[in-house]
């Protein structure tokens, strides 16, 4: 199903792993006849190890995101962001400092901001962000079915303080038009009828911030 795009010229999806948002963003993207930027998790080559023993591979982890980041950042820079069309994206650069402070100790934590102080990072202000969440159980649930190796090493105790960072991260976020999804009772990447609903909220938003709680279709 191809549809307009409601206007925005940048799109972020975001949520804790399991949540949807790769898949959501894809699907907004192809819809949109936009750019897809993607966070490249799997180019990440410490991130499986990380999974594995988070307090050993925490740091390199989340440098190597950091500069991954610094890259994307320079090329929206140079590709003109404000001529190019529509951009989805699956990240927000914000985010990235969430993942530091909730998995770096304090001394690996004064590292990382000193390399982000460094890069002197200024990403473009998203048009829209789609905040998808759902419960842990939800989210374990879906981890577990998309059978991805690394992510079945996730327990829930670290889903719980993910979902909790984000929690409180989008709390307090006013950098852009924010639409916060509640998907425990749809899927709007297999679903038809719970895609087309999510897309008619995205088209009604164009600033503040916004909450979406469907219950079953």
């Amino acid at each position: 199903m191809n549809v307009d795009s409601p206007g925005h010229r940048y799109v972020v999806v975001e949520g804790p792993i399991g949540v949807g948002k790769t898949s959501f963003a894809r699907r907004l993207a192809e819809d949109w006849n936009a750019e897809l930027m993607l966070e490249g998790a799997d180019a990440n080559p410490f991130l499986e190890r990380f999974y594995e023993d988070p307090r050993a591979a925490a740091l390199p982890t989340q440098l190597f995101f950091l500069y991954q980041r610094a890259q994307q950042i320079q090329s929206l820079r140079q590709s003109d962001l404000f001529q190019a069309g529509t951009r989805v994206a699956d990240f927000l650069l914000d985010k990235d400092r969430l993942f530091a402070a909730l998995n770096l100790d304090e001394h690996e934590l004064r590292l990382y901001e000193q390399a982000w102080s460094h890069l002197s990072l200024d990403a473009p202000r998203p048009d829209l962000v789609v905040y998808l969440q759902a419960p842990v159980p939800v989210l374990l649930d879906r981890i577990q079915r998309r059978g991805i190796a690394w992510e079945q090493s996730i327990t829930p105790e670290y889903l719980n303080r993910l979902v909790d960072a984000y929690t409180q991260f989008f709390h307090h976020y006013d950098q852009a038009p924010l639409l916060i999804v509640n998907t425990t009772d749809i899927n709007p990447v297999e679903r038809e009828a719970d895609y087309r609903l999510l897309l008619d909220q995205l088209r009604q938003i164009r600033s503040g911030r916004h909450y979406f709680n469907p219950g079953p279709i």
